[in-house]
């Protein structure tokens, strides 16, 4: 079975990729993954209470601080800095006084290891560990400039050095926390609890034990549990959680309504559609907790990098010494630089920023009301430059509205067709018959012998007469009703889908930003043009079966030039979802099958928040670059200068702390990024 517990108190990437290599060693320990960001731990196994004790006993070898939470424990770990704080300034109080007092050899040594230690030692005793597990990290470098500074009798530098690093390190750990609380609002959307009514009487219990048809009743300030229907009330209700949009809506009886929403005021009573595994905000909490598993190969890359990056360090350490002893004969010296080499060359920047700046562009997204099941497809999406929409429910609302009603029989109303056109379709749950159904306005009567005929319509007898509403001679308008009486033709009803709102500045913002807008769908040519026209949509394609759409996606991506979105909600849309670079599916609630085969999610079935994707994950991809270039070019400039003697040690820790922190603080603006839009 697969599992995902917590875990705390790791302090960067590579301790947790090394950890994760080592439960991966364990017998009867399967996929271990560590998400170092969102502090998770996800494995397989067959005995959970084994492994479990096998991990800690791995974790207290290999890394001591860290901390396995099985149960929703109360995170204390938040608090720790206060005592690495504490110890920092114990371990300056007693270095300055080694340094700057008189005293005898023994008892400068004495004060010189006690503070030595006291600033650093989780990275003296990391580096340990994992050396006798045959890994080296950046805990290893900094061990070794310490020694060999002081080694030298570069006492202050030694003592700088640990210092500054263990300084840079909490400020790290403040910047990390900061954005996961940032973030951690949306894990809060879970329910703690829902209010059945039972028996007239309040009863607090697990959204897990709600079943269907069950009443719950939730009042001002609370969070709606469940999906449902209104029974009873009405209320002002806040879904930015959900979607991402400011403004509440209001509701009222026999509205549907979202779990995950806020009551504003008022109280509802609401009857429960669907079970928690199945409500909304289990699906919005699923789609969240997974996405980080699939990453991008920027981040996938810099994680292979990071695993042969310090042998690497100290290789070319050891070749700077090289040549500098040989180029200037002084040993001291030579290793001087080369103790440079290695602060320098911490990959932190590169190990921390990275992965925070997907996981800060994937939760902005999530916030937005934009589900971004992983950083490979938020990369993905940067990149797209055709997008090709389903219409039906995704650029249109998918309700028909009656346009036209022609009566053909001199003796019979426009009113006396849509009034047999209601008695034969008043039963049907197809979309067009409920719309027809609803422009009656006056009360139906019972008819007779009903036969409803999948694709033509509906057969009916009323009043000795035998009635077909439907599409008898397969015209290919598929909004076209015709009312025939006796095998007579005696009026048409013609309707039409609403466009959507939001659609027409969807398609303009993406032709604004270059990307080529397709439509794709089933329906008629001249129903299809008019939807194209209306929105200015570059190419259109009508008459399409799923097969159809699917092919035509084929064609398009022969061209590698391409990178292909779909966007589309129904269970048909499946094959073309899973064919595109990019498949966004509308609505949490749509067809469980069109979900599953997306990339994206949006929340709610606004078009517009595919051009938001888009912006967003540009943006976020740009921030990765900056921090990998930003990164490595001062890395590389105090490298140089390192070697050639031009700055000291304590330059090359300000250089590495410096530009680790500059990266993080950057990475963290993608989670406040907002899209400017027209």
């Amino acid at each position: 079975m697969k599992y995902k517990i917590g875990i705390e108190g790791l302090d960067c990437p590579n301790c947790a990729k090394a950890l994760e290599n080592e439960f991966n060693k364990i017998d009867n320990i399967n996929n271990a993954n560590i998400d170092f960001i969102n502090q998770k731990l996800s494995f397989e196994t067959d005995n959970f209470d084994l492994s479990i004790q096998k991990m800690k006993n791995t974790i207290s070898q290999v890394e001591p601080s860290a901390k396995l939470i099985i149960e929703k424990e109360k995170k204390k770990t938040e608090l720790t800095w206060v005592y690495d704080v504490v110890l920092l300034f114990l371990g300056i109080a007693v270095g300055l006084c080694a340094l700057l007092i008189s005293m005898p050899t023994w008892a400068f040594w004495l004060l010189f290891v006690i503070s030595a230690v006291l600033l650093g030692y989780k990275t003296y005793l990391k580096a340990v560990l994992l050396l006798f597990k045959g890994k080296i990290n950046e805990n290893l470098l900094i061990t070794l400039a310490v020694i060999g500074a002081a080694a030298l009798g570069e006492y202050m530098e030694a003592l700088m050095v640990v210092a500054l690093y263990t300084i840079g390190k909490i400020l790290e750990n403040l910047a990390v926390n900061k954005s996961r609380k940032s973030i951690e609002k949306l894990t809060k959307l879970q329910p703690e609890y829902a209010v059945i009514i039972e028996n007239g009487n309040e009863k607090r219990v697990n959204p897990n034990e709600v079943k269907l048809g069950n009443k719950i009743i939730v009042k001002a300030g609370e969070r709606v549990p469940l999906d449902g229907v209104i029974s009873e009330g009405s209320a002002s209700i806040d879904v930015q959680s959900l979607t991402g949009e400011s403004l509440p809506v209001n509701l009222k009886t026999n509205d549907e309504i979202l779990s995950g929403s806020i009551i504003l005021d008022g109280v509802l009573y609401i009857t429960v559609t669907k079970e928690y595994q199945n409500s909304t905000i289990n699906k919005i909490m699923n789609l969240i907790e997974n996405a980080a598993e699939k990453k991008s190969k920027t981040e996938t890359l810099i994680s292979k990098i990071a695993k042969w990056y310090t042998l690497g360090v100290i290789i070319l350490s050891i070749l700077v010494w090289g040549i500098v002893w040989a180029v200037t004969s002084d040993l001291n010296t030579a290793i001087y630089r080369g103790l440079i080499f290695l602060v320098v060359s911490c990959p932190c920047a590169f190990a921390i920023s990275v992965p925070l700046s997907y996981f800060s562009g994937l939760g902005n997204a999530s916030r937005k009301g934009i589900l971004i099941k992983g950083s490979n497809y938020l990369d993905a999406c940067a990149k797209l430059n055709v997008v090709a929409f389903d219409k039906t429910g995704t650029l249109t609302t998918g309700q028909f509205k009656v346009d036209k009603v022609k009566s053909l029989d001199k003796n019979k109303s426009e009113e006396d067709i849509v009034y047999i056109a209601s008695l034969g379709e008043q039963n049907s749950l197809h979309p067009l018959a409920k719309s027809i159904v609803n422009f009656n306005n006056k009360k139906l009567e019972k008819v007779s012998n009903v036969k409803e005929v999948a694709g033509e319509g509906v057969y009916f007898d009323y009043k000795n007469n035998k009635y077909f509403v439907g599409r008898k001679n397969n015209t290919k308008q598929s909004t076209l009703v015709e009312v025939f009486e006796n095998n007579i033709k005696i009026g048409e009803i013609h309707l039409s889908d609403t466009i959507k709102e939001t659609s027409k500045y969807a398609c303009s913002e993406l032709k604004q930003m270059n990307v080529k807008t397709v439509l794709l769908s089933g329906d008629n040519k001249e129903i299809v043009e008019s939807v194209g026209s209306t929105l200015n949509i570059d190419e259109i394609k009508y008459q399409l079966l799923p097969q159809d759409k699917y092919k035509y996606l084929e064609e398009l991506k022969k061209n590698k030039n391409n990178c292909i979105g779909y966007v589309g909600d129904g269970i048909n849309d499946a094959p073309s979802l899973m064919l595109a670079d990019v498949g966004i599916s509308m609505g949490i609630n749509g067809s469980p099958a069109s979900i599953e085969a997306s990339d994206i999610v949006l929340v709610d079935d606004n078009p517009k928040k595919v051009s938001t994707a888009i912006k967003l994950s540009k943006y976020t991809r740009k921030i990765v670059w900056q921090n990998i270039i930003l990164s490595a070019g001062i890395k590389l400039i105090f490298l140089i200068l390192g070697a050639l003697g031009v700055t000291g040690m304590l330059s090359a820790v300000f250089a590495d702390v410096g530009v680790t922190l500059l990266a993080i603080l950057n990475s963290m603006r993608a989670l406040i990024y907002t899209p400017k839009t027209d």
